[in-house]
């Protein structure tokens, strides 16, 4: 059943499909209207309109956040250029991360409660006095420049807070060890 294609074309007698003489002209007089005809605007609908609306009001937006910043933004650009401990040099960094990380650790493990709350709190007062006195010497270091009696008093008082913190923590295990001999006595 399979032919080729031409062969059909070649017996092919085309009788009966003559176009009428007038069909051209019909055809471009049709194909004029329909190229030229003059569409009326289609009705805007409500959703177009508030879309719009939309659309203004998130442009007016982005440009006041543009051209009028947020006071937060300036002041973090401030604090970038203050010069901390950390960013005096890579170890230097290195050995205030070590102790900023190591005296969080040691707050977070600090075991609170009704019996020992009085020396908690009296080693974490020093240990605020100390985070203070740190950060006048932050300050101290932006105001006269790196120099090595700031540089080791900052160091020095990350290690003293850090002491101040194993301390407490090994006299927080003498209370327990003698609360549990004192309960166990008690029994």
């Amino acid at each position: 059943m399979q032919q080729d294609i031409r062969d059909l074309f070649e017996n092919y007698k085309d009788e009966g499909s003559k176009l009428s003489v007038s069909h051209s002209t019909k055809f471009e007089s049709l194909l004029q209207n329909e190229l030229h005809q003059h569409q009326k605007p289609a009705k805007k609908t409500s959703y177009n309109k508030w879309l719009s609306i939309a659309a203004s009001f998130a442009l007016l937006i982005t440009l006041a956040i543009q051209f009028f910043p947020n006071k937060q933004i300036e002041n973090d650009t401030q604090t970038d250029n203050t010069i901390t401990l950390g960013k005096i040099s890579p170890e230097l960094n290195t050995i205030e991360n070590y102790y900023v990380n190591s005296i969080n650790l040691a707050i977070s493990e600090l075991d609170l409660n009704n019996e020992n709350k009085d020396v908690v709190d009296e080693y974490l007062i020093k240990i605020a006095e100390l985070t203070n006195e740190y950060k006048s010497l932050t300050q101290e270091l932006n105001t006269k420049g790196v120099n090595d009696v700031t540089i080791n008093a900052l160091i020095s008082n990350l290690q003293l807070r850090l002491q101040l913190l194993q301390r407490l923590q090994k006299q927080l295990k003498k209370l327990n060890t003698l609360n549990t001999k004192q309960n166990e006595t008690h029994v």
